[in-house]
C-alpha cells in the first residue's frame, strides 16, 4: 500500500498546490452558466415541473465533477510523459492496480470537490429538494470514478498536447454537453433521443438529477446499471494498457 499511498498524495499534492486553478475556477464558470441561463429561461421554461434553474443545478454539477475528473488524471500523465518525469513513477514496484487506483481517486476527489463547489456556491440562487441524498453521492462518484478512467486511457495514449486537447474537445466534449445538462432528451427530436440513450454521460447526469429532484427521463437503476458497467470496462482496459506498458515504457 506504501507505493499506492504515494502516488495518491503526490496526485492530491499536485492539483491542490494550485487549487485557485483547479478549483476555484471551475466553480466560478458553472456559476456563470447557471446565472446566464436561468436569468433567460427562468421565466419561459419549465422541465418536468421544476424551475429551470433547479432543473439546471444537478446537470452543472455533474458536468464540472465529469470535467474536472478527467482533466486531473489525463493533464498529470500527460505532463510526465512530456517532462520525461514519468520514470519516476515506472521505475518503483508500482503495480498497474495500484497506479490506475491512485489516479482515478485523485481524479475522484478533485471531481467531488469541484462539484461540492459547484452545489454550494449554487444554493445562493435556488435551493434544489435534495430527494435521494444517496443517489446523489453514489452518481457523483461514479460519475467522476468513470470520467477519471477516461482521462487515464488518454493521459496513457497522447504523447503531445495537442492529442489531449482533440480527446477532450472532440469527444468529451460533445458527450458532456449532448447528455441533458440544459436540457430534457424528451424534448429532443426521435432520432437525438435514439442518439442521447447511447451516450453513458447522460444516464450520469439523469441519475443525479433524480437524487436532487426526483425526476428523471430514464429509471435511475437503469442509469446505474450503465454507470458501473462503463467503468468497469473502461477500467478493466485502463489495467490492460498499464500492464502491457502501451507508450509508457520503451
Amino acid at each position: 500500500m506504501t507505493s499506492f499511498l504515494t502516488l495518491l498524495y503526490k496526485e492530491v499534492l499536485r492539483f491542490w498546490k494550485v487549487s485557485f486553478q483547479t478549483i476555484a475556477a471551475p466553480v466560478l464558470t458553472a456559476m456563470l452558466y447557471l446565472l446566464i441561463f436561468s436569468h433567460v429561461l427562468e421565466d419561459h421554461v419549465k422541465v418536468n415541473g421544476v424551475s429551470y434553474a433547479a432543473f439546471l443545478i444537478p446537470g452543472l454539477v455533474m458536468m464540472s465533477v465529469l470535467q474536472n475528473a478527467f482533466a486531473n488524471s489525463s493533464s498529470s500523465l500527460i505532463q510526465s510523459k512530456v517532462t520525461g518525469s514519468i520514470v519516476f513513477v515506472l521505475l518503483p514496484p508500482i503495480s498497474p492496480l495500484a497506479f490506475c487506483g491512485a489516479y482515478v481517486l485523485a481524479a475522484i476527489l478533485r471531481g467531488v470537490l469541484v462539484g461540492v463547489g459547484v452545489l454550494v456556491a449554487t444554493l445562493f440562487v435556488v435551493w434544489p429538494p435534495f430527494e435521494a441524498p444517496l443517489w446523489i453521492i453514489t452518481f457523483t462518484l461514479f460519475g467522476a470514478a468513470v470520467l477519471g478512467v477516461v482521462g487515464l486511457i488518454a493521459g496513457i495514449w497522447a504523447e503531445r498536447y495537442d492529442q489531449l486537447a482533440a480527446f477532450q474537445n472532440f469527444l468529451i466534449m460533445p458527450l458532456t454537453f449532448l447528455s441533458g445538462v440544459f436540457y430534457s432528451i424528451h424534448s429532443l427530436p426521435p432520432f437525438w433521443l435514439q442518439v442521447s440513450h447511447w451516450n453513458p454521460v447522460f444516464y450520469m447526469i439523469d441519475g443525479l438529477r433524480f437524487g436532487f429532484l426526483g425526476v428523471s427521463d430514464v429509471s435511475p437503476w437503469l442509469s446505474l446499471a450503465v454507470s458501473v458497467a462503463t467503468f468497469v470496462a473502461l477500467g478493466g482496459f485502463a489495467l490492460l494498457l498499464l500492464a502491457r506498458g502501451y507508450k509508457l515504457r520503451a
